[in-house]
């Protein structure tokens, strides 16, 4: 995955029984100068809209500086100019990618007129925050980042998969540190007293000792404003005390991370994202609207596919970039490694370079004869087809027809056949483009699909936040 040079750390606490409510964020790009916001009565209209308008303070600013930092876009011609960078965000764990999608729905649909207005930069914000959410279900996007999801997909611990979601826990393991063991360090970081949880929700015990009556007595004293900021100063050093351990540990985890070496097609994957970050700044800065609440079937139909083919073309491209991930594939018998034990790199047919060779393995093949498509993480733009396939004292000799990828001339460019003795690796992955289907226009959508949409127009009940 690419890790940014410049990442921004956002950590969310709500509310326990108050889904999504905002009670704290640490959030920034330095790691030494955390910024603290915090809403000292969560059920109070007013100091949710001045937490969300601080908040859209810090990510608009650093959103908007990479929005508008351009340059022409690599091979695309007519001066397309695309942005040179964006803001990664990450979250402490899935859950806190759930509470950004919830705060860019409840922030994107808000008025700037009228009796409960909001400065423009808030629903700014909820559109972006929305897009950052709604890319995480794309395979391989890096722009909003689960600090523990990133860490789990590069370590292996002895934990569970909701185990996993604890950062201290799964930060244990990789470095137990003291002489401990994995299970010992895990086990030390799990008290919620000495090591908070890492949000968004509290630990129910420090809601009932300590957050809950410090609200209520900021909430009694509200006529005295001396005494109210005294205990708004105590509840923001106690959420402080909260927050900063994880803070520490999402710095420490995007170290871990950042400290590897990225697989080969990682930019790539990056520059799509950028991509799709440019078409996004381009919207929001030109669309007063904001994105629906739910899909129209024909833009459901297309987001489906692009889900689809960024889904295959990621399993392809980490199993070609990482042996690990091709081994699980082999094990299946969905993929196979052997060696090249005769190859005829010159053998055309109807006017076609079409070469083959003979590769012997030991995997447990459970591919068949006549299989096309199969792919060779060293020459991934070449297909393969299985001409022959025989089992020989539990080896396996496979005759393989190779076509494309091997140049323009009469005769295949020098190291685009395999040759005899070279340790081969083919598989049925395949990171080809995909075309999308033939979709009716909008206007054209057929009855049995809604027939024709009507103009979306914003009601107030769009934004209404799960806690009101």
């Amino acid at each position: 995955m690419h890790v940014s040079r410049h990442p921004l750390v956002f950590i969310p606490l709500a509310m326990a029984g108050e889904a999504h409510a905002p009670v704290a964020a640490m959030v920034g790009t330095d790691r030494k100068n955390p910024c603290l916001l915090v809403v000292a009565q969560p059920r109070n209209r007013d100091q949710r809209f001045e937490f969300a308008h601080k908040l859209a303070r810090i990510l608009m600013e650093e959103t908007l500086r990479y929005a508008e930092w351009r340059f022409p876009k690599r091979g695309a011609g007519g001066g397309a100019m695309q942005c040179a960078d964006a803001p990664q965000i990450w979250v402490p764990n899935r859950a806190g990618v759930e509470f950004v999608r919830m705060l860019g729905r409840s922030t994107r649909f808000r008025k700037t007129t009228g009796p409960w207005k909001v400065p423009a930069n808030v629903p700014r914000m909820g559109k972006w925050l929305t897009f950052y959410a709604d890319r995480t279900q794309y395979a391989g996007s890096s722009l909003l980042v689960p600090a523990t999801a990133a860490l789990s997909q590069h370590w292996a611990t002895g934990q569970s998969v909701e185990e996993d979601e604890h950062l201290g826990a799964i930060l244990a393991w990789i470095e137990p540190g003291d002489g401990l063991t994995g299970v010992e360090a895990a086990d030390l970081v799990e008290d919620p007293v000495k090591h908070p949880p890492a949000g968004p929700s509290t630990d129910p015990s420090f809601d009932n000792n300590i957050l809950a009556p410090l609200i209520r007595r900021y909430h009694e004293i509200a006529h005295n404003p001396s005494a109210r900021d005294h205990v708004q100063s105590q509840i923001e050093s106690e959420l402080h005390k909260q927050l900063i351990g994880t803070w520490h540990r999402m710095w420490r985890a995007i170290d871990l991370l950042d400290d590897l070496d990225p697989g080969d097609h990682v930019e790539e994957r990056w520059e799509d994202d950028l991509g799709a970050f440019t078409r996004t700044a381009d919207w929001i800065a030109t669309s007063p609207g904001a994105q629906r609440k739910r899909d129209l079937a024909v833009e459901a139909a297309r987001r489906l596919h692009d889900l689809e083919r960024h889904h295959a073309r990621y399993e392809a491209q980490r199993a070609f970039d990482d042996p690990l991930v091709m081994a699980e594939a082999r094990m299946l018998g969905e993929a196979f490694v052997g060696i090249v034990t005769a190859a005829q790199p010159d053998r055309r047919f109807d006017g076609r370079k079409l070469p083959r060779i003979i590769v012997e393995t030991a995997d447990p093949v459970r591919l068949s004869r006549g299989e096309t498509g199969l792919r060779s993480p060293a020459r991934p733009r070449q297909k393969a087809e299985i001409t022959d396939l025989a089992e020989v004292d539990g080896r396996f000799q496979i005759e393989l027809e190779l076509s494309e990828g091997m140049g323009n001339r009469r005769e295949p460019a020098p190291g685009t056949v395999p040759s005899v003795g070279e340790k081969v690796c083919y598989s049925m992955f395949s990171d080809d483009f995909r075309r999308a289907p033939v979709l009716p226009r909008i206007e054209h959508t057929p009855w049995t699909h809604g027939g024709p949409p009507t103009p979306y127009i914003p009601t107030d009940e769009d934004a209404q936040e799960e806690w009101e």
